[in-house]
């Protein structure tokens, strides 16, 4: 888990920006129906980010965060990844998300967010053009691993993505990183256990080797989830990254 259920994005709200915001049920491929939230700028806008969420899935944190996107022009899709298990209604605070972990798998995941993308693509979902993927923790990895697939991404963004084997001896970014055909933008945290810097370093090198375009930074000091508002001793680790990530997605959303 990378926030806690009161966690609040360390981004302030614009109180200038027109945005509108919804629920949303989308339908992956093989038939599932998972729950979404959107948020959109008024106005055109080319550029759109599926947001991958922490093990928790669809939450305040991650809702309050597609509108920042959209304050700063990017339409923004958050998907919920218990959709199989737990269907599509709104979720209380104590949501048991831990007992439906263990059904997650690749293929579901992908599925849906496949779905997510193409509905940003469609004339409902705004005629994207350029469609990125950023994520957290779990979210980071899956969000950093779309760029391997058919969904194509313009730029794919990680918040202390996991880059290493999964504990399933599943190969992670590192080991793919051959495979990658998207923008890397990694942002990870200094003091984080669970992903150590020789982790970090390796990822890094293996972009470097595989010849794709990445900027990997990571924040001396910085724990596991230091984007949190509560977390006021890193605001500026955090305000870089999110002055990081809205320069990348200008910069990838330029046409070739």
């Amino acid at each position: 888990m990378c926030f806690d259920e009161d966690a609040v994005p360390p981004i302030p709200a614009d109180p200038d920006a027109s945005i509108v915001s919804r629920d949303l049920e989308l339908v992956a491929a093989d038939g599932n129906r998972f729950a979404a939230f959107v948020a959109e700028p008024e106005g055109d806008t080319e550029t759109a980010v599926v947001v991958l969420p922490d093990l928790r899935g669809l939450y305040g944190f991650y809702t309050e965060l597609a509108k920042r996107f959209a304050e700063r022009g990017i339409r923004a899709i958050v998907i919920d990844y218990y959709g199989r298990s737990a269907g599509v209604a709104q979720r209380a605070k104590d949501f048991p998300y831990a007992e439906h972990l263990a059904t997650l798998n690749p293929r579901g995941i992908y599925a849906d967010l496949a779905a997510a993308v193409e509905y940003l693509r469609s004339p409902e979902g705004g005629s994207s053009r350029f469609v990125l993927t950023a994520g957290f923790c779990i979210g980071g990895r899956i969000a950093v691993l779309a760029a391997t697939g058919p969904i194509a991404p313009a730029g794919v963004i990680g918040f202390y993505c996991w880059p290493a084997a999964g504990n399933d001896g599943a190969p992670g970014p590192t080991a793919r990183a051959a495979e990658l055909r998207a923008p890397v933008l990694a942002l990870m945290a200094g003091d984080d256990p669970g992903i150590p810097a020789a982790d970090v370093e390796d990822f890094e090198k293996a972009l470097t080797t595989a010849g794709v375009e990445h900027e990997v930074v990571t924040y001396p000091g910085a724990p596991h989830s230091f984007f949190d508002s509560k977390r006021s001793e890193f605001a500026d680790a955090s305000a870089d990254a999110w002055r990081r990530v809205l320069e990348f997605a200008e910069r990838v959303s330029v046409p070739v």
